[in-house]
């Protein structure tokens, strides 16, 4: 299983199972995997009924989010964001990232009525952005994959915060009061995992996070928040720990499993101009705005603190850094369904146009890191051959 736990992997597995739902979504087993997403799985004795689609997007996809909020925090602590001066830079990126394809979507649907979609094109699929970065980026300094990977981390706070706020309906305070019991008890219990008593603990508190999960989602909050709120408040080594056993489930399963889900769309039989305003913007704004807006906020953020400290990142590298942003693929496949949860057509368009802007997001960052690696490549080389000749000499 160490294999799944490749960023490679995980990549090529995301987009494997998108490319095959999407296909098999067109041919003759198109309808009967759509009423098998649709159909209604209930636990009886609970009110608890969701569709076999939603709970992979509101349950299995909680443990992914657990895991984020685990990385988040680690790096928060001990890791790349674990000063001010580190966090500045990236965070000024990432909020480049996600104003420009926001104001990119709203001006192509100005007027549609379909402007609530605006944050569907902010995000950025931290797993495959660093896949394509491990595929092709090999020999890129350090301090630009430090910096991609604080930017990755960061989009992944805003596409967070995001979910909370705008992707909330009619918040039942008493269940939300109910989960952060259950949030508090989780952490508490996780202090004693290092007890005699670890086994008893670690059923509880499965027991408990299921629980905390049930009341987030009964409480109108979007239900992957629970595994955020989880995330932070374990304490970080067993939390880590459990995070490195989640991992490969993770990748190889509930990654797969919501892409192949989230891509079972019916490709319209229409011509482009029939296509609504929230294809296009989302088209437009994943793979252009993230370049646009990550490269000047990269840029602008080169500028602020001493001029001795400041890190060196060329143009180039912030383009790479750009490109590789505006793969959405999963968490803009997520916001995609709850921006147009009550319209189901442009739901499947605007999944078509995260699956089309993501691949031209993924075709450009390809070229630009493998030239960015190339060419760090030949200074390495040139580098080496000029100290040959010192040594010769």
């Amino acid at each position: 299983m160490a294999f799944i736990r490749s960023e490679r992997v995980a990549a090529f597995l995301l987009l494997i199972a998108a490319a095959l739902g999407l296909v098999l979504a067109n041919t003759a087993l198109g309808p009967g995997l759509m009423a098998l997403q649709d159909a209604d799985l209930a636990i009886p004795g609970t009110p608890l009924d969701l569709s076999v689609g939603h709970w992979i997007s509101d349950g299995l996809l909680a443990v992914f989010f657990f895991i984020v909020a685990v990385e988040l925090k680690n790096e928060f602590a001990v890791g790349q964001l674990d000063t001010i001066g580190k966090a500045v830079r990236p965070a000024i990126a990432a909020l480049g990232g996600v104003i420009v394809p926001a104001l990119i979507y709203l001006a192509v649907t100005a007027g549609s009525g379909y402007e609530g979609g605006w944050p569907i094109p902010t995000a950025t699929d931290i797993a495959f952005a660093l896949g394509v970065l491990a595929v092709f980026g090999k020999g890129i300094p350090s301090r630009l994959r430090i910096f991609i990977l604080a930017l990755a981390i960061l989009d992944d706070i805003v596409a967070i915060l995001i979910i909370a706020v705008f992707f909330t309906a009619d918040p039942n305070l008493l269940f939300i009061a109910l989960a952060a019991v259950g949030v508090v008890a989780f952490a508490l219990l996780s202090k004693l995992l290092g007890s005699r008593y670890r086994v008893l603990v670690a059923v509880l508190m499965v027991a408990v996070a299921v629980v905390t999960w049930s009341l987030t989602y009964l409480s109108g909050v979007h239900a992957t928040i629970a595994g955020v709120a989880l995330g932070l408040v374990m304490v970080r080594k067993p939390a880590m720990h459990l995070r490195h056993r989640l991992e490969p489930v993770s990748n190889g399963v509930i990654l797969p499993l919501f892409a192949f889900s989230a891509a079972l769309v019916a490709i319209p039989q229409v011509s482009p101009t029939e296509l609504a305003a929230p294809f296009w913007g989302i088209l437009i704004a994943l793979p252009v705005g993230k370049l646009i807006g990550i490269s000047l906020g990269g840029w602008l953020s080169s500028f602020i603190g001493p001029r001795d400290r400041r890190p060196h990142l060329t143009l180039h590298g912030l383009l790479a850094a750009g490109a590789l942003g505006g793969v959405g693929f999963t968490v803009s496949l997520l916001m995609n369904e709850l921006a147009f949860a009550s319209q189901p057509e442009v739901a499947d368009e605007g999944t078509l146009a995260v699956l089309l802007g993501s691949s031209i997001s993924i075709v450009v960052a390809a070229i630009v890191v493998s030239r960015l690696a190339a060419y760090y490549k030949r200074l390495r080389l040139l580098r080496l051959e000029a100290e040959r000749r010192v040594a010769g000499a």
